[in-house]
């Protein structure tokens, strides 16, 4: 059997940034493809069925090997990597028996200690980290990289008896499109997990509602020594835009529960500018305050600078799946099950994010989410570590084992 960590770099090597600005096709990029179909090979050299949609869906299934009637369980991981940092190129770097101090990764950058104080707790694990240059792409190929290690071992361990598990990989996750196109139905599975989290331990069942936000601001150029009276800056006012929404709702002064506004991208010039957010909160009321909060700055800066100056676009992109899960509450003890089994702390805490199981637990495939090792996703000083990587392999395996006793 091929170790987790050769599975990972290889992997995270295929470049698959999701793209989002891009609307009419799935994949978004096209070079996801690269890893999908080399995901749909590898299983169909493990001697299973595999289906490859045209949107860049990739579903197998390790058939039941027993005559007991059990839940088809599966576990879904997205191929894609966040477009907030280049994926190209990535050249991953290994550290054995890391000494708990600063790592020069290279490139004139320090994942240091001080920055990063969960860092010193892997000293004398292996840590796998970017070279300074690109994100890493743990987020989720970490998650792939594992389920693909637990497949092998079920095809390889007939005794260990189970029914069908059903995998899936998706595109587009990063984007909020993870499952525009995911045919639950064809899937067939009953529940599942998504393998996207972070830290060993973590399960995560309560999520931000989520949803994008596009600001267009319309302005009017002329010469700036005869503007008086004359020229409305669209630069200007996308930043009174964002001065208006409240700054303690900003990611870098939230925590737990606390949602947020995130400014992801701004671009523009005096005639015309654009703002791309996030918007981010447990709380569905919250969340609907939040967005009626920004058509309302939308509202009163039209007021102040004529119709039609500001356009506020407001797109959903997942609910809070814990409205669904909390009736289906034997996901979240059996993987706590799992992880004890194994040695593993398990840790539930509300996901800051969102994954495709978010979606995926409003169309009747209940579907929490579960670690994968990752550290500082979407980062340049992102980092995973190996022995827990390979730990996360032995809790799906764990877990397969009791629903065939469930």
């Amino acid at each position: 059997m091929e170790k987790v960590v050769d599975k990972f770099v290889r992997y995270v090597k295929i470049e698959t940034t999701s793209i989002e600005e891009e609307e009419v096709k799935q994949p978004t990029n096209d070079k996801e493809w690269d890893l999908i179909n080399l995901l749909a090979d590898e299983l169909k050299q493990m001697k299973l069925e595999v289906t490859v949609s045209k949107f860049g869906y990739v579903y197998t299934k390790i058939p039941s090997n027993t005559d007991k009637k059990v839940p088809k369980i599966c576990f879904i991981s997205h191929v894609d990597t966040s477009p907030e940092l280049t994926g190209k190129n990535v050249n991953p770097q290994i550290w054995k028996n890391y000494d708990g101090k600063d790592i020069n990764i290279g490139n004139g950058y320090v994942l240091s200690v001080e920055d990063n104080p969960l860092l010193s707790s892997f000293k004398g694990k292996t840590l796998i980290t970017t070279d300074g240059s690109t994100l890493l792409g743990s987020d989720d190929k970490a998650g792939v990289s594992e389920i693909m290690c637990m497949t092998e071992y079920l095809v390889n361990h007939p005794e260990v008896k189970h029914g069908d598990i059903m995998i899936a990989f998706t595109p587009d996750e990063e984007i909020g499109r993870g499952t525009d196109n995911f045919d639950v139905k064809f899937f067939g599975a009953d529940y599942g997990y998504t393998v996207d989290g972070g830290t060993l331990g973590e399960l995560e069942y309560e999520n931000f509602n989520a949803a994008s936000m596009i600001v267009e601001v319309f302005g009017k150029t002329i010469h700036p020594g005869e503007a008086k009276n004359k020229m409305k800056n669209a630069l200007r006012i996308i930043g009174e835009f964002d001065n208006m929404l409240p700054e303690n709702m900003r990611p870098e002064h939230t925590e737990g529960y606390e949602g947020f506004y995130h400014l992801l991208e701004l671009s523009g010039t005096v005639e015309k500018a654009k703002a791309s957010y996030l918007i981010r909160e447990h709380d569905k009321e919250l969340f609907n305050v939040k967005k009626e909060l920004a058509k309302s700055v939308e509202t009163y800066l039209n007021a102040k600078y004529g119709k039609d100056t500001v356009k506020v676009t407001i797109k959903d992109s997942y609910p809070n799946m814990a409205e669904v899960i909390k009736d289906h509450f034997h996901l979240i003890e059996n993987a706590k099950k799992a992880m004890t089994n194994v040695g593993v702390t398990p840790v539930v805490k509300p996901i800051r994010g969102g994954t495709d199981g978010a979606k995926l637990s409003f169309e009747n495939l209940p579907c929490p989410n579960i670690c994968t090792g990752g550290q500082n996703f979407h980062s340049r000083y992102e980092y995973a570590c190996l022995d827990d990587m390979e730990k996360v392999v032995e809790i799906l395996i764990e877990i397969v084992k009791i629903y065939h006793d469930f």
